[in-house]
């Protein structure tokens, strides 16, 4: 089974759910199995950095070796100011060793995100967060225009990755279209992954 890592940060649950929803379509491709990963918060207050070693609700936090181990990668993180959040920009700050290695080059990746507002940056967060893959080396997988809710969203759906309108107090669903676009890039991810494994 080809295992694609599915790394996410959430705070309010709507990119734990895009999370649960790209693994549940890399699980629609057959030969594939999603492994869901998360990130602690960080703080600037060392009296609060210190999270439990197993967080106590959702998935375990990732190590080096999930992404050493992983045939793809889907990030996906909520945004701040057009940026994907801190704590996964510090985790992913941490894999130097990956980078010099060339562990992650050639390995297909996607990205995906959240926001509370309809225009709050959801794109520039989707390209932010391709950056440090490109210089892994990955390929990036996208959402194409062949999905029919592209097209037909009225709240999230970039060509960029899966994303989600939450709304200010994180209280908007994820929109039947959105869920669509989610599931999509998770078996599409996994489809190229499957076609670039030895």
């Amino acid at each position: 089974m080809a295992e694609i890592l599915v790394l996410y940060y959430s705070v309010g649950g709507s990119v734990r759910r895009m999370a649960e929803l790209v693994a549940e379509g890399i699980e629609r491709a057959p030969g594939a199995q999603a492994k869901l990963r998360t990130v602690p918060k960080v703080s600037a207050s060392t009296e609060r950095a210190i999270e439990p070693a197993v967080p106590p609700t959702g998935a375990p936090y990732c190590e080096l070796a999930d992404l050493e181990r992983c045939a793809g990668l889907a990030l996906g993180s909520p945004t701040r100011f057009g940026n994907m959040a801190a704590p996964l920009k510090f985790f992913l700050d941490g894999t130097a060793a990956l980078w010099l290695n060339g562990t992650l080059a050639g390995k297909p990746a996607c990205v995906f995100t959240s926001t509370g507002a309809l225009h709050g940056g959801q794109e520039s967060t989707l390209l932010s967060m391709m950056l440090p893959l490109l210089h892994h080396g990955m390929l990036i997988v996208g959402t194409p225009y062949t999905r029919v809710e592209l097209n037909a969203t009225r709240s999230g759906g970039t060509p960029y990755g899966p994303s989600h309108f939450a709304g200010v107090s994180d209280d908007q669903p994820v929109s039947e279209h959105e869920r669509a676009l989610c599931v999509a890039q998770g078996q599409r991810l996994a489809e190229v992954a499957l076609k670039l494994a030895p």
